[in-house]
């Protein structure tokens, strides 16, 4: 019985790595509203009524804005929801990810 017990005691490697991480980005254009912006910041990326409101004004000032920063994946989904929202209100909202 000690053998097994004492084979399963070997050393494990604990360097974990953190995944890349990707930043998602909002693009001003002539035609997406303000409050349609807003709401994208609150429903999509859970942002607060005055966080979403700077945050649209910085895209509006700006030209773009980083909205989140997330692994992959997750950045990926958000910005695929920001598009599918904005083609559902018939806007032409622009998001991409860029990796930090």
């Amino acid at each position: 019985m000690h053998e097994l017990k004492d084979a399963v005691l070997e050393k494990v490697d604990d360097d974990v790595q953190e995944p890349p991480m990707y930043k998602v980005v909002l693009f001003n254009d002539d035609f997406t509203t303000m409050d349609f912006v807003v709401m994208v910041l609150m429903v999509i990326f859970h942002k607060s009524m005055d966080d979403a409101r700077n945050l649209m004004l910085a895209v509006h000032k700006k030209g773009s804005a980083v909205c989140g920063v997330y692994p992959y994946v997750i950045a990926e989904t958000k910005a695929a929801q920001v598009k599918a929202m904005a083609n559902q209100h018939k806007y032409p909202l622009r998001c991409a990810i860029e990796e930090e």
